[in-house]
């Protein structure tokens, strides 16, 4: 189990071609930042997108804020050499699209080195072979790429995205099997402030860690969803207090609200605000 342990409720893509989005994004209130090498760039862009993102992860300035690199998958013309100046790059992990199988990770890793992965999970294949991909012993978190997914399986838009939750069921099970994290796919109508927040909390309920969102605009939506309420907080720190006492009068379980509480509801309570007091000093910097 790797249990890559901190918040990651927003993850903001940033084109790593645009030098005025790359400085913004020093000071945005996200959890982590995708650096993208791929959609976000203009196929003759590449190259300086590149050479522009080193320069500015070697600045700095991003705080403790998660850096991860998407690079374009290795069967283009740029992969392999975006995936060799990564190695050289101040990121904290570099992101492939499109991973089918565990084996597109290794091959990255045999650029990259020890250097931690994530993967794109957006392919029917790929869903399919979820479990074996979050197994790699370098994988340490799984976005999904629900967009790429939907265009595969010819999908018609539902705001539930009940076509979409078999694939983003199998990926989350296996994220949460092998203690990788799991970040939601992206919302596209960035204004859309209700359907946002309709689809965060859905991901929220589901078990994601966070989603990955396209627009500064989206970020005060997917921190709160995805960060515990006052209610849950004050339910966890009662069910501990209660078992606690229990505990201590050799009885193995307490009662709150009219529920039971055992260790399990506990070990939630304490993940609860361990989560919060993650939050409170990331927002702090």
């Amino acid at each position: 189990m790797k249990n890559l342990s901190r918040p990651l409720r927003s993850v903001l893509y940033i084109p790593g071609s645009k030098p005025r989005a790359l400085d913004k994004a020093r000071g945005l209130p996200t959890d982590a930042i995708i650096f993208d090498l791929e959609d976000a760039v203009a196929p003759d862009e590449k190259p300086g997108a590149r050479d522009l993102l080193s320069q500015a992860l070697s600045a700095g300035g991003y705080g403790e804020r998660l850096k991860i690199v998407r690079i374009n998958d290795l069967s283009t013309q740029w992969g392999a050499e975006d995936a060799k100046a990564v190695c050289a790059m101040a990121a904290d992990a570099v992101l492939l699209p499109k991973v089918s199988s565990p084996e597109d990770l290794e091959a990255l890793a045999e650029i990259t080195g020890d250097l931690p992965l994530w993967a794109m999970m957006e392919t029917p294949v790929g869903m399919l072979n979820a479990a074996a991909i979050a197994a790699h012993p370098l994988c340490q978190g799984m976005v999904m790429g629900t967009n790429d997914l939907a265009k595969d399986m010819g999908t018609r838009f539902r705001s539930d995205r009940m076509p979409l939750i078999t694939g983003l069921g199998l990926c989350l099970l296996a994220a949460k099997a092998h203690g990788v994290a799991a970040i939601d796919g992206v919302y596209n109508a960035f204004r859309d402030e209700d359907g946002l927040a309709m689809e965060c909390a859905q991901g929220r309920d589901m078990g994601f860690d966070g989603k990955t969102l396209i627009h500064p605009a989206q970020l005060e939506i997917a921190n709160a969803a995805f960060s515990p309420t006052a209610d849950e907080i004050d339910l966890a720190r009662r069910q501990i207090a209660a078992y606690d006492d229990a505990i201590a009068k050799g009885e193995a379980v307490a009662v709150v609200d009219g529920r039971i509480v055992e260790n399990l509801h506990v070990a939630t309570a304490r993940e609860t605000l361990a989560k919060m007091d993650a939050i409170t000093t990331l927002s702090a910097e």
